[in-house]
């Protein structure tokens, strides 16, 4: 059963970055859009589409490797992404730091959904 529960904690995680990927992918200036950023121009059109749909892509399919366990990466696999996803929290943290505040949405948001899935990982590594 414990084992059913790791493989669903970590194909959630996965769906997620599929789908922040995919959406970078397809509209990239709608991705960007809650945090403010202009996205007008092809050059910023792409670094949204890699570093978001790149990056978000290939998390969800190590993650989904992770989960099937394919040659034994697993836990590697899933401290690595849960580390990523707490150097993202804490970033934000340190954004608070030394910048005003902001509304709950997005910052507070997507902080919220980085600490929960990167302990969420860090528990069934």
């Amino acid at each position: 059963m414990l084992a059913r529960m790791d493989t669903l904690v970590i194909s959630v995680v996965a769906v997620f970055f599929l789908a922040m990927g995919g959406y970078a992918l397809v509209a990239p200036a709608a991705l960007a859009r809650p945090f403010r950023i202009r996205i007008d121009t092809p050059e910023s059109r792409s670094e949204i589409r890699a570093v978001y749909g790149g990056f978000g892509l290939a998390i969800a399919g190590v993650l989904a490797a992770a989960a099937a366990d394919v040659g034994g990466i697993r836990t590697g696999v899933v401290i690595t992404v849960g580390v990523a996803l707490a150097g993202m929290a804490l970033c934000r943290l340190v954004s608070r730091a030394v910048d005003p505040g902001t509304a709950f949405y997005p910052i507070w948001f997507y902080f919220c959904v980085e600490v929960v899935a990167a302990a969420l990982l860090f528990a069934v590594a």
